[in-house]
């Protein structure tokens, strides 16, 4: 996805689980484009990135309207996930990575000390440990030999924010984010060891907890008001 898609991927993610944009709230292609200043693909890859998460449905032919989702959603989904990805920790780990894919866990280690070393994180910071996390992930799951974990995690990821890939940030409040992804980052760090030292119930148990990170998107936003004027622009006239 193009730089400005993610830039109003990350947005509507933050608004709808602060709940700026509230279930039912309906989305349109040209004011939404015009809120951000981008053109209408951006846009339209960002609304399809948010139907597959299970953040938006479409409404009609005209647009996408916010799904409902509550707390237990998030919870349960994000429970799913951390069982599956634990399940492949844990068997990669009885495998033994192969040369390469601990090569390009090392590198996903070492590019995150990079962006963590200098005690604060840009978006921009943000954007890059997004990719380097998906590749920290996708090398696990794919370690595993196993298919099914990854079809079961397919699945699971159209439930809102499951996916490894739904990244919400707080831009009012990055040293918070700071924090939390840089646990996040030590918590790979000790999967790593782990694997390597082919721990399999101690990796297992590093990736459940790495999941429950997540959880966070149900309140780490707080209760904020709604912006009106946000409202008015993105609702259809």
């Amino acid at each position: 996805m193009s730089k400005p898609g993610q830039t109003v991927l990350v947005a509507l993610r933050k608004m709808i689980a602060s709940g700026e944009l509230a279930a039912g709230e309906r989305l349109m292609e040209i004011p939404t484009a015009q809120l951000f200043g981008v053109s209408r693909m951006p846009v339209r890859m960002a609304f399809r990135t948010l139907e597959q998460e299970g953040l938006l449905v479409r409404f009609g032919g005209r647009g996408f309207q916010v799904r409902s989702v509550s707390a237990e959603d998030i919870a349960g989904a994000v429970e799913v996930r951390g069982v599956l990805e634990g399940l492949a920790a844990r068997q990669t780990a009885e495998r033994g990575l192969s040369e390469e894919a601990r090569a390009t866990l090392e590198r996903c280690l070492v590019q995150g000390d990079e962006l963590f070393a200098k005690g604060y994180v840009t978006e921009e910071d943000l954007e890059v440990y997004h990719d380097l996390n998906m590749r920290f992930h996708q090398v696990i799951v794919e370690g595993s030999h196993n298919p099914a974990i990854a079809d079961a995690l397919a699945r699971n990821d159209h439930l809102p924010f499951a996916s490894v890939t739904a990244l919400a940030v707080d831009r009012q409040n990055m040293a918070a984010e700071y924090r939390r992804f840089n646990y996040a980052h030590m918590q790979h760090h000790s999967v790593f060891d782990a694997l390597i030292h082919r721990q399999g119930a101690r990796a297992e148990a590093i990736m459940r907890e790495h999941a429950n990170a997540t959880l966070r998107y149900a309140q780490v936003f707080g209760s904020t008001l709604a912006d009106e004027r946000m409202k008015v622009i993105l609702r259809p006239q």
